[in-house]
């Protein structure tokens, strides 16, 4: 098992309707996630940057970021894509931040 963590970036005005529609997370989205390992998955909002913080625990080879040849992945960042800062494929900007401590 690892653990990772990322920012991403929420544009303004949008922090109810991110939390909607993760609220409604599509079913075979959520298995994908699950099928390929991809546990405990959290993300947070920090309402002062609109900075999106998210923490997953993988127990396979890959995260939520690097299933994106998948197509309901790729449906999911279309379906995103208005609400947050995305890289021209619509996947969202994401930037791995590295872990200095850890308490279990």
């Amino acid at each position: 098992m690892q653990r990772i963590a990322f920012k991403m970036f929420l544009k303004p005005g949008f922090e109810k309707e991110y939390k909607k529609r993760h609220s409604e997370i599509w079913p075979e989205l959520k298995k994908l996630l699950s099928d390929t390992g991809v546990k405990d998955y959290s993300i947070f909002w920090d309402k002062e940057t609109n900075i999106l913080f998210a923490v997953q625990k993988i127990y396979g080879e890959q995260s939520s970021q690097e299933i994106g040849i998948e197509p309901i992945v790729q449906k999911w960042w279309d379906y995103m894509a208005d609400i947050m800062e995305v890289n021209e494929d619509n996947s969202p900007i994401s930037i791995p931040l590295i872990e200095f401590f850890y308490m279990e």
